[in-house]
């Protein structure tokens, strides 16, 4: 298979501020790639780049064989975007919605209503079509913006957080519907899920302040974790007493309060007596020991700090 979507040393600056800096890496056709990164991390800089709605500062990117900057119509006929705002236009129903992105992509009427009747009812909105949008939920306007972004059968598809705000049902019908594309289509996709990117993705890449940090299927990102025991600890005294002194242990690689739960890397140099001594009989609950899974491996990697 070739490489569908290249990126060789992109970087992209607002003045002083560097969103992406010297990034490269590719993306196999047919497969759906995962870009995972914290807020501010650089993740929408590169869709935008990736969809010619932004310019690199310099370095180059091709999507579908074509440069971004040089061929940007063509890049634009091959591919559907969902971006992270619901930008449908409020003064048509639904489905003029639909049709209007239809006859910009040069589709046939015999085409493009039996598409769309085929993705409404996918997505539960057949009976709303004829509605307008600011009338419908915000998971509602979610979904017929994806509905959107698939009208023209686009070759390669950008996600960018795209089942943000739907109900469980509604995106496991969307995760199912981009596993049956694997293979026939190229997806790039950005999300906060991380269940999302573990179910869905072939190769997920993590960013952080606007590079690449590590690369690998699910499986192999996990396998990073390894390198440390993670154990969930229940306390009956100062959680947070106990966090910071767990933190300033040397064979504890992190410790984190979640969920009223104490969570600790250990590194593999420590063991189980150990960690038990440092917390008190009498105050301990329970101490169990759990597979990483790849949120662990994404805190792990890009830290607990809350990003604006």
């Amino acid at each position: 298979m070739n490489d569908e979507i290249e990126l060789h040393n992109v970087t992209r600056a607002y003045g002083s501020l560097v969103a992406v800096k010297d990034v490269s890496f590719a993306v196999r056709q047919g497969t759906l790639f995962g870009l995972l990164g914290p807020n501010g991390a650089g993740k929408t800089t590169l869709v935008k780049i990736l969809t010619t709605l932004l310019k690199p500062t310099s370095g180059s990117a091709r999507v579908g064989g074509f440069d971004v900057v040089q061929e940007g119509d063509r890049v634009r006929s091959l591919i559907g975007v969902v971006p992270q705002e619901n930008n449908l236009d409020r003064y048509l129903t639904a489905r003029e919605n639909l049709i209007f992105h239809a006859k910009m992509h040069g589709l046939s009427p015999s085409f493009y209503n039996r598409r769309i009747d085929e993705l409404l009812e996918l997505m539960g909105l057949s009976e709303r079509q004829n509605d307008f949008p600011n009338k419908f939920s915000g998971g509602m306007q979610r979904r017929l913006v994806v509905v959107r972004a698939l009208v023209h059968d686009p070759r390669i598809l950008f996600l960018d957080e795209p089942t943000t705000g739907l109900d469980p049902q509604s995106k496991r019908a969307i995760w199912d519907y981009f596993q049956s594309l694997k293979g026939k289509r190229t997806t790039f996709l950005t999300t906060h899920n991380m269940e999302e990117a573990d179910f869905l993705c072939d190769r997920i890449t993590i960013i952080d302040n606007g590079s690449p940090i590590t690369s690998g299927t699910s499986a192999q990102l996990k396998e990073m974790a390894e390198s440390s025991w993670f154990y969930e600890i229940e306390v009956a005294g100062n959680r947070e007493a106990y966090v910071q002194a767990l933190q300033k242990l040397a064979f504890v690689e992190s410790a984190s309060l979640q969920d009223g739960q104490i969570h600790v890397f250990m590194k593999k140099e420590g063991n189980l007596g150990s960690l038990v001594e440092a917390v008190a009989l009498r105050d301990l609950i329970k101490i169990s020991s759990r597979q990483p899974s790849l949120e662990d491996v994404f805190l792990k990697l890009t830290g607990r700090r809350i990003r604006e």
